[in-house]
């Protein structure tokens, strides 16, 4: 997509879907629920095993907003003790292309952002020659 037609479409009413949309899916968990869910329906005790560092809560936080968004489903067997599942949906499923090209650019990409990290951590750690102007 051609630059002019993104920052048309960011500063249009369709601004406010794409921020809602990077809202939902850009939070600490989101990505990584999607990406779990992605091999196959998973119970709710494997999904918080395999996302590390998930709380409970976070969890069931996260998997709420997903169903309510219809990115997945959640079955609950009547079995004892109840069985609950999670699944992605179609539209999940639809995520899954552009959560997978966005986890490669990180990963290949992660060592020049990290460098850039450093180097401006290092340049705002030095005195400036020039004190700063008072804002009027």
């Amino acid at each position: 997509m051609p630059d002019r037609e993104l920052e048309e479409m960011c500063h249009s009413n369709d601004g406010i879907v794409v921020r809602e949309t990077f809202d939902r899916i850009g939070d600490k968990w989101t990505l990584l629920v999607v990406g779990m869910l992605a091999a196959g329906p998973l119970r709710f005790t494997q999904l918080r095993h395999q996302v590390p560092g998930i709380s409970q809560r976070m969890l069931t936080r996260t998997v709420r907003h997903l169903e309510r968004d219809g990115l997945l489903t959640r079955t609950a067997y009547p079995e004892v003790p109840p069985r609950v599942e999670y699944e992605l949906t179609a539209l999940g499923q639809g995520l899954l292309p552009p959560v997978r090209a966005l986890a490669e650019w990180a990963l290949a990409n992660s060592l020049q952002v990290e460098e850039h990290r450093r180097a401006y951590d290092h340049s705002e750690a030095q005195p400036s020659a020039t004190p700063p102007q008072p804002q009027q």
